[in-house]
């Protein structure tokens, strides 16, 4: 008589690993790209722009037997002092001292101030796997052996991963190294899960996304998103239909003439394109609603910065 049992939707006999895995570095070195590389599916929002990623973003990834929760942080604010900058770090310093693992991401062959501070952040007896991204752009790859050799002097290391986050290849033996490192347990997550965020705040996000990615280097990073209203309603036409209301809350009003564009059209581009995507992620139709709204110092005032969701 067999008494074994097994989790349901897992094949039995095999031991199930779960853990979680802080993805860090300095802003702008690829960590929100490698997070939803190692997903299988775009979670967490990108530009190129210094600091997009302004919350911890928790991505899943169910591979045979192991569940990987990786946790996307803040890049780490060296610059200002501002409430919204002091709670991006309190993101990041929250993360690095309770997970299985961690993934220090660098642009490989280099290493700066910013990502100095990053390490130090690290805590003893938590393994770091030193990620080496964008190796696509390393023209000579012999000239990162003595930058590896400066780096596990800086700190013991206890894997060397070079590896572009577009190269699947590259993001499987990243799993596979990681899944060495994670504890065996039950999963926390259901297998098809990809990530603990709501729907609503998804669809923030990607609004932030086009924004940012549509005003380019013009508009200052402290512009946000607010969602006043998500809500599915039945509809005879399409399986599912979600209407969206939102601002985009920025700090002057040439910043607010920046967004809306001539004529409205810099505006429009944004709804457009940041409803298709959500179309996509949310299998639904989307009807979305965009307003601008101004809002002076936003980014100084510790209680405005709660209010908009930020810890």
């Amino acid at each position: 008589m067999n008494t074994e049992s097994s989790t349901p939707g897992t094949p039995p006999e095999t031991t199930q690993r779960c853990g979680l895995v802080a993805i860090v570095g300095k802003p702008n070195v690829g960590k929100s790209t490698l997070l939803n590389a190692l997903v299988g599916q775009k979670i967490s929002i990108t530009s190129r722009k210094a600091q997009t990623t302004r919350h911890r973003i928790t991505g899943v990834r169910t591979e045979g037997g192991t569940q990987f929760v990786f946790v996307d942080t803040p890049g780490f604010q060296t610059k200002h002092g501002s409430a919204l900058n002091r709670s991006l770090n309190r993101a990041v310093t929250g993360v690095v001292g309770d997970v299985d693992v961690v993934l220090f991401v660098v642009e490989a062959g280099n290493f700066t101030l910013g990502d100095a501070k990053v390490l130090a952040l690290l805590k003893p007896g938590i393994p770091a796997i030193l990620v080496a991204n964008k190796l696509d752009l390393v023209h000579r790859r012999g000239d990162l052996a003595p930058w590896l050799r400066d780096m596990q002097e800086r700190h013991s290391f206890a894997e060397f991963i070079p590896l572009s986050a577009k190269n699947a290849k590259d993001i499987e033996r990243l799993l596979e190294v990681c899944s060495k490192y994670l504890p065996e347990q039950p999963w926390w997550y259901g297998e098809d899960e990809l990530t603990d965020k709501s729907e609503r705040f998804m669809a923030g996000e990607m609004i932030r996304e086009k924004l940012f990615r549509l005003t380019g280097e013009e508009l200052p990073y402290t512009s946000t998103v607010v969602v006043e209203k998500f809500e599915e309603e039945p509809s005879p036409k399409f399986k599912r239909m979600v209407r969206i209301a939102a601002t985009i809350v920025v700090e002057r009003d040439s910043h607010k003439a920046m967004v809306i564009g001539e004529g409205g059209e810099k505006l429009k581009r944004i709804g457009t394109e940041a409803r298709q995507e959500l179309e996509q992620l949310f299998d639904a139709k989307v009807f979305l609603q965009l307003f601008v709204k101004v809002r002076s110092g936003w980014a100084d005032d510790e209680a405005r910065v709660r209010s908009f969701g930020y810890e």
